[in-house]
């Protein structure tokens, strides 16, 4: 995958932070809000951008890192960062099912049904607050992220939960 110039100047100044993996208590715990900016936040967004990145993700929830904030990024293309501090949905519509994968669970997918249509509202790392509409897989992140920052995984929509799961291998060996 090619990396945008952003995403190659950030890598200077970026750390690569621990993913913690199903199991872990602090992926169930609740996140709280983010009242102000400071620079270990600003440090930390960055991390989970160059965590992501590195994992190769799409989003990222700061308790995934460890972190018990309301932050997430999602970057669905590789070249469009998104950084959502205290997101709260404020729409959902329609339906998508699909295999869905997470970072904290390293090398599985489970089929998932959530919203086509997400309207969310958050802070931007500058403490802006911003509204976006998101579908497909946008939408799924948002969701997915969101779910995170309030102690859950997506193993919980899963059909059959940790047992529901397949390898990643099995799943995408007739795309080879």
């Amino acid at each position: 995958m090619c990396k945008s110039a952003a995403q190659i100047i950030w890598r200077y100044k970026m750390a690569i932070r621990q993913i913690r993996e199903f199991g872990d208590d602090v992926l169930e715990k609740k996140c709280k809000p983010v009242r102000e900016m400071t620079d270990s936040i600003q440090e930390l967004i960055d991390d989970m951008f160059e965590t992501m990145y590195e994992a190769n993700g799409v989003g990222l929830a700061a308790p995934q890192v460890g972190i018990l904030k309301r932050i997430m990024v999602i970057d669905c293309t590789g070249e469009d960062p998104f950084v959502f501090i205290n997101p709260e949905i404020l729409e959902t519509s329609g339906e998508q099912t699909g295999y869905e994968g997470c970072l904290s669970i390293p090398g599985k997918s489970g089929v998932v049904t959530r919203p086509n249509y997400v309207r969310v509202k958050a802070l931007d790392r500058d403490m802006n607050e911003f509204e976006l509409e998101a579908e497909e897989l946008f939408a799924r992140a948002i969701c997915h992220e969101c779910e995170h920052l309030d102690g859950h995984m997506y193993v919980e929509k899963v059909a059959g939960g940790v047992e529901g799961l397949v390898d990643n291998e099995e799943l995408y060996k007739d795309e080879n």
